[in-house]
């Protein structure tokens, strides 16, 4: 009988720990250490995209580069020093992405009403949340507990971050990599539907891809020319149709051969994803509840939590 208790509690205690294990990240996680959270945030990221539209996509995408190298830690924030070497200087981000100001009016504000308790890291998931909604998508309650990572890896970032030019099988593998399905990759994408891309990134689509609409071609060569250094950094609507609108058009753009990059063109593209492509096209709420699904995977990547990591004072630097 002794035996059978210890062995029934053993086994208690193992689910318990299982089960705090997988519900680390909460949605109430700060509803009493910071009631004034979430106010907060929505203030200062409603400023910020009724300043510029493009800020929404901006952030949204600094969490996605965020999460793809070593989980959604705030690892991209931190700046580089004579002593440390951060994320930002890695080939898919250096002179690409951009919004960090505003993470740290965010920060500043929380920090006078909720000192040195709400990490970097989850107001960046909370801040890429309300963006989408101030564009018009969809909203959710977004995961939180993670704590700032004190480590960058540079590596990593030009390694495990999906790069313009991928095919439809290196899009699937480096999704699944972080534990996401190519049906979460394909309604992620679906995040171009907000934001603008550099030319040096859609240069080699419009020029040397034949799975493009031909005037549509013509019309980036305007602003992007064949050269290679000449107007590299020149801009373009990632949605042909409404840039600074969250909605299923740009999966009606790529169903016209309209996609701006190589990778985005390489969903609708003869294989697997063309159906799927095809249902959101159609369907913005199926699109939109999947999207969400895959932004609540996606914000479960490796989080730390517990005692590992910090809550950083300033999110460009280690405490």
């Amino acid at each position: 009988m002794a035996s059978f208790s210890s062995t029934f509690l053993s086994l208690a205690l193992l689910f318990i720990l299982l089960g705090a294990s997988n519900a680390q990240l909460t949605t109430n996680y700060y509803s009493s250490a910071c009631p004034q959270l979430f106010p907060t945030v929505k203030s200062v990221i409603a400023y910020a995209v009724k300043k510029e539209a493009r800020m929404g996509a901006s952030i949204l995408r600094l969490f996605f580069h965020d999460c793809f190298v070593n989980g959604c830690d705030g690892s991209l924030l931190l700046d580089d020093t004579p002593t440390f070497t951060g994320e930002k200087m890695a080939k898919p981000n250096n002179g690409s992405v951009r919004g960090f100001e505003v993470i740290d009016q965010i920060k500043s504000a929380i920090e006078k009403v909720c000192p040195g308790v709400v990490s970097c890291a989850d107001i960046l998931a909370i801040a890429a949340r309300d963006g989408i909604v101030s564009l018009g998508g969809p909203n959710w309650e977004v995961k939180l507990g993670r704590r700032d990572s004190r480590i960058a890896s540079i590596r990593k970032a030009n390694k495990d971050i999906p790069k313009p030019s991928s095919s439809l099988s290196t899009l699937v593998s480096k999704f699944a990599n972080k534990g996401l399905s190519a049906k979460d990759m394909v309604a992620l994408s679906g995040a171009h539907t907000i934001g603008m891309a550099r030319c040096v990134n859609f240069r080699s689509h419009i020029y040397n891809d034949s799975n493009i609409d031909g005037s549509f071609a013509n019309l980036r060569k305007s602003v992007c020319p064949k050269k290679s250094g000449s107007g590299d950094t020149n801009l373009a609507p990632l949605d042909l149709q409404t840039p600074a609108s969250f909605d299923n058009d740009y999966f009606k753009n790529l169903m016209s051969n309209k996609g701006l990059l190589h990778s985005d063109q390489e969903l609708f593209n003869g294989g697997f994803a063309d159906c799927l492509v095809k249902s959101y096209s159609g369907n913005s709420m199926a699109f939109f509840s999947d999207f969400v699904t895959a932004m609540i995977k996606m914000g479960d990547i490796s989080p730390l939590t517990g005692n590992n990591g910090e809550i950083r004072k300033n999110c460009r630097v280690v405490n």
